[in-house]
């Protein structure tokens, strides 16, 4: 495992149910002290992001009432707007290029990997601090937002 003690702490939200995967998400962010807040739905991600900002939204690709197209195009409203990775049982070349050219950060197939989890969220961490300016005129708080 690469060395992260010198980087910032990645602040993310989990937004989904992740019974399979949990343990292993909760394990990633306890080891370098990164911070983790959890929502299983639409309600409770909006009431998270208003009271933590966060640079990474990681977020289950079926979650009721609340697709990952929508997680993405709420999130671009927000200043800074958090960078999505959704995960999905079903992750395959087709949703990955989709995921992208939406203007998403990845795709992370479930089960999750440890080494896969760790990457892609030190890779997001990283690009969401060289942005520059990724807020457009459009771009509110998530207290403004809901």
């Amino acid at each position: 495992m690469p060395d992260r003690t010198c980087e910032k702490p990645v602040s993310a939200l989990l937004i989904g149910s992740y019974e399979n995967d949990r343990s292993l998400i909760h394990d990633v962010f306890r080891k370098p002290g990164w911070r983790l807040f959890e929502a299983r739905d639409r309600r409770q991600a909006l009431r998270s992001l208003r009271r933590h900002p966060v640079e990474v939204v990681l977020a289950e690709s079926g979650v009721p009432a609340w697709s990952w197209k929508k997680i993405l195009e709420f999130l671009r409203r927000l200043a800074p707007p958090p960078l999505l990775v959704v995960t999905s049982r079903t992750a395959d070349d087709y949703l990955w290029a989709e995921v992208l050219n939406f203007g998403a950060f990845d795709v992370l197939a479930q089960p999750l990997d440890r080494d896969e989890v760790e990457r892609v969220l030190a890779s997001a961490r990283r690009h969401f601090d060289f942005q520059p300016q990724r807020a457009g005129r459009n771009s509110v708080s998530a207290a403004q937002v809901a």
